[in-house]
């Protein structure tokens, strides 16, 4: 899955639940045997890897405890939004069971000036606000019924975007659930949401190289 450079050195690598038996594998061919401290693994050579735990997943001290609850289906509340785009929708394992997506439209930034850059702005802040009401529209009917049972709410989009969508009282179930993960991801639509249950599910490590 995806990877990306570490601020302190080292890179993060998101792994699928169902690869982590063999993920392990490659790190001990490459690096030589390791050993566990907590969810970190310290490899012959001196190269480490840091787990986290994913979203929803609880907690783990060894590595044995984190496979077992990654790999174990749990419901996730997914909410992605960008501009006037807004995607929600639970996943329990790999599957989506209940999912909408709509679009709002809301203008672009214009590099005009005076008084019709200020009517521009004015109308582009109007139309923000509609589509916000209108995600939270959306996530209260497909969210909050089923926030009883979910083991965490994933977000991802522009997070500008998704605070306005969960700024609503109503929602606060949703904002108690929310994970630290925020997954990067185009303008939301269906396939998007779909394809942002693998990031949701997978599990984060900070690879640093001997």
């Amino acid at each position: 899955m995806g990877e990306r450079t570490a601020a302190g050195g080292g890179k993060w690598v998101d792994v699928a639940p169902e690869r982590l038996p063999r993920w392990l594998e490659n790190f001990a061919s490459r690096h030589g045997p390791y050993r566990e401290d907590g969810l970190t693994l310290i490899a012959a050579d001196g190269a480490s890897a840091a787990w986290q735990t994913p979203p929803g997943a609880g907690p783990a001290a060894t590595m044995a405890d984190l496979i077992r609850l990654a790999q174990a289906p749990r419901r996730l509340g997914l909410l992605l939004a960008r501009k006037g785009a807004v995607a929600a929708g639970v996943a329990v394992g790999t599957e989506l069971i209940v999912s909408k997506v709509d679009t709002h439209y809301v203008q672009g930034r214009t590099a005009a000036g005076g008084w019709s850059q200020q009517r521009f702005a004015r109308r582009r802040d109007n139309q923000a606000k509609a589509a916000a009401a209108d995600g939270a529209g959306i996530a209260g009917r497909i969210l909050l019924p089923e926030v009883r049972g979910m083991a965490a709410l994933v977000t991802g989009g522009d997070r500008s975007a998704v605070d306005a969508v969960l700024a609503p009282p109503a929602l606060k179930p949703l904002l108690d659930l929310r994970a630290e993960r925020f997954l990067d991801v185009p303008e939301p639509r269906h396939a998007v949401l779909v394809s942002a249950i693998a990031g949701a599910r997978a599990v984060s490590v900070l690879v640093r190289e001997p």
